[in-house]
């Protein structure tokens, strides 16, 4: 279970939850979010059984250049204001790595602090997060979005994510935090077959002993291997989607949350009969 604005979360259902990217350059064109078309597609993804929404403001793919903190904030926090004025129930979450964008988005109505850099790229953060007593993912990443792709490499992906999440939750169970969960990073810093490896051993990461987010949504390792682009792949990730319920996955991060919801139903229904 982990706390969400309206009580708690029974991971004992898998969750989704929800992705708003306020950028204009996300891989994945369809979720790039317009002020305009915020509060709709919101809706859409709540009515659609999100239990999370993710705003972020600042594309991490790969190869992306980091945007300055005024800029990362100027489209995240009124997106933030208006989602929690017209959704009051709904748990937001705020995609970000730095404490500072965190910690004003905190204030501006969000609920969880999801960080691909598990407090690598600031150094602020795991106090922020001890400090607010809010919900918080950790991510692992492989260097920075801006080179993570260029040439990744591991003695074991599995067991070395393994150790790098394990040691961080070590550090933030010190300073007191305890609604963790853990994402393997996938497509962070990963080459093609570690993203397979730690798929297929994903029930590993059950050993940390905290709930397991996958996000696969429309990524690389989908479209590298059918051919396609993010536009044709939502048929690819809803069949990762499928292996990462069977093995173990508590959050799903998602695009298309009607779909992802579905896969869950379809779980549930496999593993209850």
């Amino acid at each position: 279970m982990i706390r969400s604005k309206r009580g708690t979360i029974d991971l004992n259902t898998p969750a989704v939850m929800g992705i708003l990217n306020c950028t204009p350059d996300s891989f994945f064109e369809g979720s790039r979010i317009q002020v305009e078309t915020l509060l709709e597609t919101a809706n859409r993804m709540l009515e659609d059984g999100a239990e999370v929404l993710d705003v972020g403001g600042m594309s991490t793919r790969p190869g992306a250049v980091a945007v300055s903190v005024q800029e990362e904030m100027d489209r995240v926090l009124p997106a933030i204001e208006l989602l929690a004025k017209h959704f009051p129930h709904a748990t937001l979450s705020i995609d970000t790595y730095r404490s500072e964008v965190a910690r004003a988005a905190l204030d501006a109505g969000a609920f969880w602090v999801n960080d691909i850099s598990a407090g690598e790229l600031d150094p602020n953060m795991f106090s922020l997060v001890a400090e607010r007593n809010c919900p918080y993912v950790l991510m692992h990443m492989q260097g920075i979005p801006v080179s993570m792709q260029k040439d990744p490499h591991y003695r074991a992906v599995t067991a070395d994510v393994m150790s790098f999440l394990f040691n961080k939750l070590q550090e933030l169970r010190k300073l007191g935090v305890t609604d963790l969960v853990v994402d393997p990073g996938f497509g962070f810093g990963k080459a093609l077959h570690h993203n397979y490896q730690m798929l297929r051993n994903l029930e590993t990461f059950q050993q940390l002993h905290v709930p397991v987010l996958v996000g696969v949504s429309r990524k690389s390792m989908i479209n590298k291997v059918l051919g396609t682009w993010p536009e044709d792949a939502l048929n690819g990730t809803s069949i990762l989607h499928a292996f990462a319920l069977e093995r173990g996955a508590q959050i799903l991060r998602v695009h298309d949350v009607k779909e992802a919801r579905q896969a869950v139903q379809l779980y549930l229904a496999l593993t209850e009969s």
